[in-house]
């Protein structure tokens, strides 16, 4: 066992260009990266230490001759380009069959109906939307009349809406449980149901809060998480990865109001001595800059995730590996609001590293996992490529 500790951080949809069958799923052209760059001249010295602009040529940030860290670009095998999918084949557990979708025509009028008698209130809305149109649109409604609002986009959710404090938060996640129970016919079999709360007092005041909560399926296999679990190691996850493996494999969660508040958990942990591995899932770059196509704010974003990187990349000890990654892409420059079809990065960095440069590039998210569970020595995952071998 080379690294007592793993930290791996998921830059949430920070997609490095559109993957060779990007073109089935409607976005080739698409590169989250690099057009974030292009629209905004990117300050991210950490970043670029490791060896990001190395990897992916950019408009602005240029590489540099002696990177700190090893660095490669991840394919996905998985069907989709969703969160779930992403994630569970980074830890092994590839998504074959796609989950449902229903963009074009909202859902049946069934599933309405049964949830509308469970939960005891009107549903309105029932289509594809960003969160925030949805509130713009049908805010004052759900707000005047205390019902739901359901919606869902391109993937596969299934979200509900409601006022926090007139609705109530308990009540809106009892009604989400009951959603999440009602979508597991497989017709209705939605990845995740996803609480969505807002406050204010009118329309010009509206705004979501941080108390969203996701209920995703449980994975339908073994994760590399469950593997590390059961032989005894600590996994910590951080942000919605509880959310995202419906609790399997994690012995302790963190949630958090912020991709800032997540660093700043990681950052702490790090004064810990736990054995194992630290999963975090940094989420704001996809829910509050890339479905909302806001390159700007995505790449300040990008730029408070690099000072507190330069923090993380201080507190770590000598036994520690850190890896960062992505989980899909979502082009703030694209057509539509949902995720794209692209590559990801990963970057991996060790105060006890003296080599560093490109690895080979692979065709599966889950070389993330069978290089942690490689290091740990605990049952691989049958598919990806450990790179244990090749750090230095």
């Amino acid at each position: 066992m080379r690294y007592q500790r793993i930290i791996t951080i998921v830059i949430d949809s920070l997609g490095v260009g559109a993957m060779h069958d990007a073109e089935k799923y409607h976005d080739e052209g698409c590169d989250t990266l690099g057009h974030i760059d292009a629209c905004k001249n990117l300050h991210i010295p950490n970043l670029t230490k490791l060896g990001l602009a190395n990897l992916h040529p950019l408009t602005h940030v240029k590489p540099i001759q002696e990177p700190i860290g090893y660095y490669t670009k991840l394919s996905e095998q998985s069907s989709g380009k969703d969160t779930i999918s992403g994630h569970w084949e980074m830890m092994g557990l590839p998504v074959i069959e796609p989950f449902p979708t229903f963009s074009e025509n909202g859902f049946p009028q069934s599933l309405i109906s049964e949830l509308e008698q469970r939960c005891g209130c009107r549903l309105i809305g029932n289509k594809a939307s960003s969160g925030t149109e949805i509130l713009k649109e049908l805010g004052t409604q759900a707000y005047n009349e205390n019902c739901l609002i359901i919606y869902t986009s391109a993937d596969s959710v299934l979200q509900l809406c409601a006022h926090e404090e007139r609705f109530g938060l308990d009540r809106l996640y009892q009604c989400c449980e009951i959603a999440r129970e009602l979508t597991m016919k497989k017709e209705w079999k939605v990845g995740r149901v996803i609480a969505r709360p807002f406050i204010g007092n009118d329309a010009n005041s509206f705004v979501r809060t941080a108390n969203r909560h996701d209920y995703a399926l449980k994975p339908h296999g073994k994760t590399v998480l469950n593997e590390l679990q059961n032989n005894g190691f600590d996994v910590i996850g951080i942000g919605k990865i509880h959310d995202i493996f419906a609790g399997e494999g994690i012995k302790e969660s963190y949630r958090s109001k912020s991709s800032v508040m997540g660093m700043e958990q990681t950052i702490e942990l790090m004064k810990r001595n736990f054995h194992g591995l630290c999963f975090v899932n940094l989420v704001d770059f996809d829910a509050l800059w890339g479905h909302r196509r806001d390159p700007l704010g995505y790449g300040r974003e990008l730029e408070r995730f690099d000072e507190l990187l330069g923090e993380l990349i201080n507190a770590l000890k000598a036994d520690d590996l850190l890896m960062i990654t992505a989980d899909h892409g979502n082009d703030p420059t694209f057509r539509g609001s949902d995720h794209t079809r692209e590559a990801v990065p990963l970057l991996l960095y060790a105060k006890s590293m003296q080599g560093h440069g490109l690895l080979p590039l692979q065709d599966s998210f889950a070389a993330v996992g069978k290089t942690i569970a490689d290091n740990f020595e605990v049952p691989q995952p049958r598919m990806g490529t450990s790179f244990i071998d090749l750090l230095r």
